[in-house]
């Protein structure tokens, strides 16, 4: 019996898996120094929810535009392209700040782009997942390990740029996001594929197909109960890390490193939720796990706004990283069994609109009720809604079944 996760036995799987993994350190260090640089820039809370809106506004708007690309597009052609765009915004921020000539407009700017890139990239990458590896009985293992994937580089990234901003700055912090690029592209350029991706035949104009998948979504109470709690998670769970450069300045007096480590606190939890995942072989109880993830992550954020000092605030950030991970992990596998291929692109976009598109509406509202009622308050009211939502998915879904089996 071999300890490797099964779907690393698939070759374009693994150039993808190394790759993005160096590629996402970078992602996490740019996230931490964009919104440390808003604050610096600004000092405003309502600033900070408003750019992460404006670089997460383009999932909601486009994100089903984007997996219909995905379906109809040559994927991995189509990965490469978005990667290099996103190292060109990359470096485009490290020349602003560099050069001195960095402003909030550019940000925001930039922030938009970046998002607009996202829009594709992320319904593409989650549909690619299943032409990478060679067996369809590995596709568990595959999702358990991009998610684990992203929260190991969530780890290291925010604590490398803390470490990275308090000495030589957040440019430079872009530079290195920039160059990390170079690994997933490499990755993907190095893949070999026998056969081409199967896309889907054009029988419907853009719109049609998109209400298509929307329909077919909804219409499955699994699916479609997944898809709302994913939402509430993405408003209330996701939007947090905005605010943890006024906790981190404000509540417990600290600086650029205080905040790399809070939120490499919840890197930790997300990579040992993550790890428990891809141990798990079936589908079974994970209704379990999506509710009780949310009940998880929704406590954390209440006890973090009562806490005052450092020890007490990385433990709470803890079960926040362990109850997104079990969270998203348990919906993406949920959602990429049952749907089928010919709409997978499309119900799949719904998902990550979902996790990419609402979280910005969440970035929006926690910076205007930190701004009015203050940080501590807005995350137990974001605590409270979740373990509410929680507690419904579990009654609704609590007598399902599929095929006989309990999902």
């Amino acid at each position: 019996m071999t300890l490797v996760p099964a779907a690393l036995r698939s070759r374009n799987y693994q150039l993808f898996f190394f790759g993005q993994g160096i590629s996402l350190i970078g992602t996490w260090i740019t996230q931490l120094a964009t919104v440390w640089l808003v604050y610096q820039l600004t000092g405003s809370a309502l600033m900070l929810g408003f750019v992460g809106f404006i670089s997460q506004i383009p999932n909601f708007l486009f994100g089903p535009f984007g997996g219909l690309i995905a379906e109809r597009s040559n994927r991995h052609r189509l990965l490469i392209i978005t990667q290099i765009l996103a190292m060109l915004q990359s470096f485009a921020l490290a020349i602003l700040s560099l050069s001195g000539k960095i402003n909030i407009s550019a940000i925001i700017t930039l922030s938009f782009c970046q998002g607009l890139i996202n829009a594709i990239d992320a319904p593409t990458r989650q549909t690619f997942v299943k032409d990478m590896i060679e067996s369809p009985d590995d596709l568990i293992s595959a999702i358990g390990l991009n998610s684990s994937l992203i929260n190991c580089a969530r780890l290291i990234g925010p604590a490398t740029g803390g470490i990275l901003i308090a000495q030589l700055g957040a440019g430079y912090c872009f530079v290195i996001d920039g160059f990390s690029y170079l690994a997933v592209i490499g990755g993907l350029l190095l893949m070999r594929f026998p056969i081409k991706p199967k896309l889907i035949s054009i029988k419907l104009n853009p719109l049609q197909s998109i209400k298509e998948g929307f329909d077919y979504a909804f219409s499955f109470l699994p699916i479609r109960s997944v898809l709302l709690l994913i939402i509430v998670f993405s408003l209330m769970i996701m939007p947090y890390s905005s605010l943890m450069p006024i906790f981190a300045i404000e509540i417990l007096k600290g600086d650029a490193h205080t905040l790399g480590f809070l939120l490499a606190s919840s890197g930790i939890g997300s990579l040992i939720g993550g790890i428990y995942m891809i141990s798990r072989k079936s589908i079974i109880g994970l209704e379990n796990v999506i509710s009780f993830s949310l009940f998880i992550s929704g406590s954390g954020l209440m006890l973090l706004a009562f806490t005052r000092v450092f020890w007490l605030s990385f433990a709470t950030l803890f079960l926040v990283g362990f109850g997104s991970i079990l969270q998203m992990i348990a919906s993406n596998t949920l959602i990429q069994i049952l749907v089928e291929d010919d709409k997978r692109g499309r119900v799949l976009s719904l998902y990550t609109t979902a996790v990419l598109g609402v979280s910005p509406f969440g970035c929006l509202l926690d910076g205007v009720l930190a701004r009015y009622v203050g940080v501590q308050v807005t995350l137990i009211f974001n605590g409270v809604f979740c373990l509410l939502a929680a507690i419904l998915f579990a009654r609704k879904l609590k007598n399902f079944r599929i095929s006989g089996t309990q999902i």
